[in-house]
């Protein structure tokens, strides 16, 4: 059994950024992977996905872009090579090609389990990423095999579908930008539409994203919301990485001939049913806009910068007068269903207690037990913990909290 005082487990962004900080502090400590550095990125992303924060703001411990095109988005393949850099950049111990199968409690340290041979670590660190699964309803697998049902962690492209309608379920930033996708190649496409978070790209002459940023949105810290589990659970902003400006929100789509219904809440004989209250998630949606841009404009009006674009609202979003609330599987309108219903982490191999009832990690700011620490979760320890230009302070305040502990252990 191998030894070692820490081991980090993913080469992600998280991962990456935690062994940085690590080695910044001298902290010995190994890095594993399943795959490849970068590994979803390059394998578990489809073909078109840019990132939907401009290159500037791709920020790492000690690293950063530093390309010709700061406010352009960086491609899947670009974000790996991002990664790979950073590893070879910071000189990241890690061991590729190495899956943990198991992680276990030992007296006073950690045995973690792995295809090629067993650890024994005082410190563990779970940076293993928050998109392992895609999160689909339990009646997913009642419904006939005819239907083709992918999710994005296997959808490349349109072509992996057949031919015929295809229903798109979830309306975040991933489910908008697959439905705009598959609308393009003249397939038939249904929007369901639960809880979403309506942005524009750019907003008074700049990227939403800088403007969240500099007002404050992003800087907001477990102290200051009242219910952290539900802010954690929070759909991502319907934003799309594209320099054209393009506000991509149910109004765009709907403008494309995509039809939108409300929430897809279960099958029976045959029938998908939908919600009737897509103009309250609408409706929501709009509120939740609209107080983003009214704080902008509150941060503006204080700021000594000058905007080349005045304070504006937009147009509330268009629903169907009678939106569609069941769609018959026999009627021949899809062929195909494509799961954008949201992501979760995959740590069936932590065998500790410390999930709640609904199998969720139970974590203080990362730390979830002695020398057990989680990273690169939403909202881990503040807003912007979801981004890349985010993980870092995490990982600077766990690296810390674990040189502290070593210190107060060996003392």
């Amino acid at each position: 059994m191998k030894r070692i005082p820490t081991l980090v487990i993913g080469a992600g962004q998280a991962g990456l950024a935690m062994s940085h900080c690590l080695t910044e502090r001298s902290e010995p400590h190994v890095v594993l992977e399943r795959g490849e550095v970068g590994n979803s990125w390059v394998h578990e992303r489809w073909d078109s996905l840019t990132m939907q924060s401009p290159n500037w703001q791709s920020r790492l411990p000690g690293f950063a872009y530093s390309g010709p095109e700061p406010h352009g988005y960086m491609t899947m393949p670009e974000v790996a090579t991002f990664l790979k850099s950073y590893a070879a950049h910071s000189c990241a111990p890690v061991e590729t090609g190495t899956t943990v199968t198991s992680v276990a409690r030992d007296g006073s340290a950690y045995v973690v389990a792995t295809d090629k041979g067993n650890w024994r670590a005082s410190n563990v660190v779970v940076a293993s990423g928050a998109c392992n699964r895609s999160a689909m309803p339990d009646f997913a697998c009642e419904i006939p095999r005819r239907i083709t049902q992918v999710t994005p962690l296997s959808y490349r492209n349109p072509s992996v579908l057949p031919s015929g309608g295809v229903l798109v379920v979830g309306a975040s930033a991933t489910g908008v930008q697959l439905a705009a996708e598959i609308h393009a190649t003249g397939r038939p496409v249904t929007l369901a539409t639960g809880n979403h978070i309506r942005m524009p790209r750019h907003y008074r002459g700049h990227d939403i994203t800088w403007l969240m940023d500099q007002a404050g949105l992003f800087s907001a810290t477990l102290d200051d919301v009242d219910d952290i589990a539900r802010v954690r659970s929070l759909p991502s902003l319907q934003l799309i990485g594209d320099r054209s400006r393009r506000f991509l929100d149910l109004n765009a789509l709907q403008e494309m001939g995509v039809e939108v219904t409300g929430r897809l809440v279960g099958y029976r004989d045959g029938t998908l049913m939908f919600s009737g209250a897509l103009a309250n998630a609408a409706e929501l949606s709009d509120l939740k806009m609209n107080r983003a841009l009214a704080a902008i404009d509150g941060w503006a009006a204080q700021s000594l910068l000058d905007f080349t674009e005045s304070p504006r609202r937009f147009a509330p979003t268009s629903v169907p007068q009678n939106p569609r609330l069941a769609l018959s599987l026999a009627s021949g309108a899809i062929s195909s269903i494509v799961w954008a219903s949201g992501f979760q982490p995959d740590m069936s191999w932590l065998h500790l207690p410390v999930f709640d009832q609904r199998g969720r990690l139970r974590h203080d700011g990362g730390i979830v037990a002695p020398g057990l620490y989680a990273l690169g979760l939403p909202f881990l320890r503040t807003r912007r913990s979801t981004f890349l230009d985010g993980v870092g302070d995490d990982a600077r305040v766990l690296a810390r909290h674990i040189a502290e502990t070593r210190g107060r252990q060996a003392a």
